[in-house]
Parts: C-alpha cells; structure tokens; sequence
C-alpha cells in the first residue's frame, strides 16, 4: 500500500541525494509528490484539475513516451539558447579588441555607424537562425546537465573568448594589407582601404562563424539536417554587405571607399578561414574527452 506520503518522501529522498527527480501521476493523492519533485508531470486526460494545477508539465494525451520527445525539444531549445549568445558575445568581443586596439595604436578600425551595421546585420539575423538550428545527433545521448550548471560550462565561456579573439586577429589583419595595397607599407595608420576591408572581413566572419556554432563539438561537416534560416541569413547578409560597399550612395553614407575585386576577394578569404579554424579546435578538443 503506497500513500501519498510514501511518494512524498521517495521524491524527497531523491532530491537529497542530488538527482533530479520527475514525477508523474493523475490522481489528488499524487499531487504533494508531483508539487515536491523538480519536474511535475500531469495527466492531461485522466489528471483532476489538482494534479494538473501543481504540474510542471502536462501530457495531452497521456503517453509516456511524449516525455521522451519533450525532453529532447528542451536540449533543443537550450542548445540552441547556448549557441545564440556564445555567438552574439564572441562577436560582439571581436569588436570590442578590435576597436580597443585601434584606439591604443592611434588609428580608426571602425566608425559608429559601421558597428551599428555589424550589429543589426550580420549579428542579429545569424543569431536569430541559430535559434531555428534542429536537434545535434548525440542530443538524447549527453547525460543530464547539473541543475546548477551555468551558461557559460562545458567550456562555452573559452569558446567565446577564443573565439572573439579569432576574429579580431582576423579584422586586424585585413585592416593592415589593405594599408598595404593602398600605401605599400606595413603600417597600422588611418586607411580608406584599410577600413573597408576590416569591415568586410568582420561582417562575413561573423555570418561564417555563425556556421561553426551549429554544433559546439561536432563538426559541422558531419551534420546531416540542414538550416535553410542560416542560409537565407547568410546569402541576404553577403548581398547587403556588397551593395553598401559598391553601390556609390550607401558607399558615400557608410563613408567606405571602392575596392578592387582582389582585395574583396582577401578578406572573404581570411573571412572564411574562421571555419576550419574553428574545425582544427574542435578536432583537438574531441580527441581530448
């Protein structure tokens, strides 16, 4: 004979050894233990309005296999959380050391209004894709994450710096050849070129790095399911960037200066280099677990 309080007290016991404790029922006798446990689960065909009321979660249709597919839409969604703002922060820091540096050095990397560009653009609609970005292979696979686990565990905060860092280096680089195709020095002084190619090359970096962050450890190689929002994003933002750096209205606006086909051609190619950069990490991180 099992009473509420039987069931009370297993959640309890549960919870006291540090699991995290499910509990599911239909009945008013189950709902102290549903309320107690860290995920109520409620019936909701058979479940009183009680059980219902305490529950974290109810089942429609009253199949426990749907806990399955919920648990599984949850990794989702909180992968897919993790990987926005791990993009959105290593984008934003590759700013942030970019412009950092510049001041130091004395020279102008990026105006305002290009920043505002980088951040409405090329930040905001792969950020948004990454939220639409399907369930990794292995999801089911991961054991639980500790309830006291924050954003930033399982190496996600490294990942971040190192990989702003990544990307300023990157910018940095262009800004310095394009000095160099203008001037023919290897100098870090104010230039038109200098700063139109560091535009460039950080604008696509990020809609490139956007790609790696589909999944954290795997490569993106591997991954069957495609994210046709991370397309579209891509290829509207590569549009958007050429038409204010060639179509001579927003080029006079956004103050940039026309380059020649090489030079565009450099900084997509340091652009893309944030892939198999990011590869070669995640390769050496795989082989270290």
């Amino acid at each position: 004979w099992v009473t509420p309080a039987h069931k009370l007290r297993i959640v309890k016991a549960f919870k006291k050894k540090g699991k995290v404790v499910a509990m599911t029922g239909d009945g008013v006798n189950d709902a102290p233990a549903i309320k107690s446990a860290d995920i109520g689960i409620g019936m909701g065909i058979t479940g009183t309005d009680v059980t219902k009321n305490v529950a974290e979660m109810i089942l429609g249709d009253d199949n426990f296999a749907t806990i399955v597919s919920a648990v599984n839409e949850g990794r989702r969604i909180y992968d897919n959380v993790k990987k926005s703002i791990q993009f959105l922060l290593s984008s934003n820091l590759s700013e942030v050391i970019s412009v950092f540096t510049a001041t130091v050095l004395g020279f102008t990397i990026l105006k305002p209004v290009h920043i505002l560009w980088i951040n409405l653009i090329t930040d905001s609609i792969p950020a948004l894709a990454l939220g639409m970005e399907k369930a990794e292979p292995d999801l089911m696979s991961r054991p639980p994450r500790k309830k006291n686990e924050g954003i930033f565990s399982s190496g996600t905060g490294v990942d971040t710096i190192y990989q702003g860092v990544m990307v300023a280096v990157l910018t940095l680089l262009a800004y310095l050849i394009g000095h160099r195709i203008e001037s023919g020095l290897w100098e870090f002084v104010n230039s038109d070129d200098g700063i139109t190619m560091a535009f460039l090359t950080m604008s696509m970096a990020e809609i490139f790095h956007s790609f790696n962050l589909r999944s954290q450890r795997g490569s993106i190689f591997s991954l069957k399911s495609h994210n046709k929002y991370l397309y579209g994003g891509m290829l509207a933002s590569i549009i958007l960037t050429a038409i204010v750096i060639y179509v001579s209205f927003f080029r006079d606006v956004f103050e940039f200066t026309h380059i020649s086909f090489m030079e565009y051609a450099i900084s997509l190619g340091l652009a893309v280099s944030v892939i198999p950069i990011v590869e070669l990490v995640k390769l050496i991180q795989r082989k270290k677990v």
